[in-house]
């Protein structure tokens, strides 16, 4: 045996490995530096800038015999996408784009993939009136413009309103409280607005936090940016609730919360910026919901986030008894729905849809540039047409019909 040659292959393979292993990390920062530059999630998109300016959208209030609002749009996912950011610029929650898909991967799409996004809305059952928060939906109407209170002799009468019938619906994702921390039913007003409220921490959250972290701040000052509640606040009726913009944008679209309601900080800032003390709202539960298009009814069906009712499709075949949807429904069709929870407005008449299925709209501002060379697509029919007064808005006839499916509207002043 030549264990020269041996010792020899020994000795240079011992220079080997301790070379690789000093080698190594300079590899791995060159890769970190590589990925910092190419890639576009990180160097040219999706920046907290791009979301501060994204457009905000108004749909038009849908006519009488209609419970719909906007169209169905198409993204292409392109490299450096997750479903938060392309969510995000599109008011969406990435648990709406998810669920829309088959539950697609929230971090990693598939590049190149056509997805649905979200961007249509039975309005939920009841006045539309005021803000309006579907529970299950994890989503906020807001019909403008509001009943505003009546005053007499300088004072606010609490339940007197006027009849100023609402224009166009704005509609925001939120996120709300966890399963042991649940956002209420129950109707309640705009008492107070904040911009940039301390957060005065409850006892009860202050000893979670403790047991959780090891220590806990009793109050965290206005502005910070360890401030859950963001930088604006409108303080409900309802005690201890609010709704509030957030310091962590990923939680919009999830039960994560202590049982008030986040939304974006862009979406907060608008929603504060028009919304008047006094303001009538109501949180609602409702993951079922029925609507008219016209003479076709769809369904749209989200989780039963609390976990209310004993089953989902118990559940919606009393809707559709309560409703009287009898021969109206294709039990088979709904059945399907229920199974797919896909949160998008669904055809359960008879027979096929009218105008064979998915029908889109063009949004008016397409999404950020990424890398050159990469494409995004909102494709459809109709055009959204840019608004320049939210408070007159382009459907004058109210009738629904041959309307844009979202109107650019841009902000008015804080009141």
């Amino acid at each position: 045996m030549d264990h020269g040659g041996l010792a020899a292959r020994f000795e240079g393979a011992s220079f080997t490995l301790v070379s690789i292993r000093w080698l190594t990390p300079l590899f791995l920062l060159a890769s970190l530096l590589i990925t910092f530059i190419l890639s576009p999630s990180i160097a040219r998109g999706w920046s907290e800038d791009d979301f501060a300016n994204r457009p905000l959208y108004a749909y038009p209030m849908p006519g009488p015999r209609s419970d719909i609002i906007g169209s169905l749009t198409t993204y292409k996912i392109r490299k450096g996408d997750t479903l938060l950011d392309v969510g995000r610029w599109y008011g969406l929650s990435a648990k709406e784009v998810s669920d829309a898909n088959n539950h697609l991967d929230w971090w990693a799409p598939p590049v190149g993939k056509e997805i649905i996004l979200p961007t249509e809305h039975i309005l939920p059952e009841g006045p539309r009136v005021g803000i309006v928060l579907n529970i299950p939906e994890m989503r906020l109407y807001y019909f403008y413009p509001p009943p505003t209170p009546v005053h007499r002799h300088g004072k606010l009468k609490a339940v007197s309103f006027s009849r100023r019938p609402a224009s166009v619906v704005y509609t925001f994702p939120v996120g709300l409280g966890r399963f042991d921390w649940k956002t209420p039913v129950g109707a309640w007003t705009v008492v107070a607005k904040t911009k940039d409220p301390t957060w005065v921490v409850p006892d009860d959250i202050y000893q979670e936090h403790l047991e959780r972290d090891g220590e806990a701040d009793h109050v965290i000052p206005g502005g910070d940016p360890d401030n859950p509640l963001g930088h604006y606040r409108l303080s409900l009726s309802l005690p201890e609730y609010a709704l509030h913009g957030t310091n962590v944008p990923w939680g919009v679209g999830m039960n994560v919360s202590h049982g008030c309601v986040r939304l974006y900080p862009e979406d907060i800032e608008r929603l504060y910026s028009k919304v008047k003390i006094g303001t009538p709202g109501r949180f609602v539960y409702q993951p079922i919901k029925f609507g008219w298009r016209d003479e076709n009814l769809y369904v749209e069906v989200h989780d039963d986030l609390y976990a209310r009712y004993p089953g989902l499709w118990n559940y919606a075949q009393h809707e559709v008894q309560r409703l009287g949807l009898e021969d109206q429904v294709d039990m088979g069709k709904l059945e399907r729905a229920v199974e797919l929870r896909a949160g998008i407005p669904t055809y359960v008449m008879p027979g096929p849809e009218p105008g064979g299925g998915l029908a889109t709209a063009s949004l008016a501002t397409p999404a950020p540039v990424q890398v050159a060379g990469s494409s995004a697509s909102a494709t459809g029919a109709g055009s959204a047409l840019t608004d320049r007064d939210s408070a007159s808005p382009v459907n004058s006839d109210n009738s629904g019909a041959a309307l844009p499916a979202r109107v650019v509207s841009h902000d008015d002043g804080a009141d």
